[in-house]
């Protein structure tokens, strides 16, 4: 039979090697990637250069190469407005809250600055032509959204040659009504951004 003191040496001995073959926790320094993200790429298929597949056939030409058009778009946090900028044109477009009442083509008095910052852009790209369309959404009838969307063009424009006074400027102002949705009809958010009034004209400018 063993004695307590000797059980008690025995238990000692044990838990000091378990505290012993126990490594330490440490901090890793990098942090560790969650699973399923890790990269999957692999290297790139070698090509062959002497591949008669991507030869020239006997007297072909290669086509004369081509920008690409890039589209920047910024918009500002409430979504009110939003500029496109590609290599020919800048677009500006404001949500028809921004500058009018509730079914009205009538400006509000914040529109002016809003308007005003427009036609300073386009004084800076020395534009000569420009277009204002106006959209609206698909609640309502279409016709009251074609004549009110057009009622609206009409109202910026007339603002924008105001604030630009130049008579070598020519508009061109239509309204799409419903037509051409940039956002999703079946919510508000999406009504939201689809009653615009868009100004487009080309960058000319430096």
């Amino acid at each position: 039979m063993i004695s307590t003191r000797t059980a008690l040496a025995v238990a000692t001995a044990m838990a000091a090697t378990c505290l012993l073959a126990t490594p330490a926790a440490h901090a890793d320094d990098a942090p560790s990637v969650p699973p399923g993200t890790e990269p999957t790429a692999t290297a790139p298929v070698e090509v062959d250069p002497n591949d008669p597949d991507l030869k020239l056939p006997e007297g072909g030409t290669l086509a004369e190469p081509k920008v690409l058009d890039i589209k920047q778009v910024v918009e500002d946090q409430t979504g009110e407005e939003r500029r496109e900028d590609t290599n020919a044109d800048v677009t500006f477009a404001l949500q028809a809250e921004v500058l009018f009442g509730k079914d009205s083509a009538k400006l509000n008095a914040v529109s002016k600055a809003r308007i005003g910052a427009i036609a300073e852009e386009i004084k800076k790209q020395n534009a000569t032509r420009i277009r204002v369309f106006g959209f609206t959404d698909n609640l309502g009838s279409s016709a009251h959204g074609d004549v009110l969307s057009r009622q609206r063009a009409n109202a910026v424009q007339a603002a924008l040659d105001d604030e630009l006074n130049d008579p070598d400027i020519t508009f061109d102002v239509r309204g799409y009504g419903e037509q051409y949705p940039i956002a999703d009809n079946s919510t508000e958010a999406g009504r939201k951004k689809n009653r615009r009034v868009e100004v487009t004209f080309p960058r000319t400018g430096s």
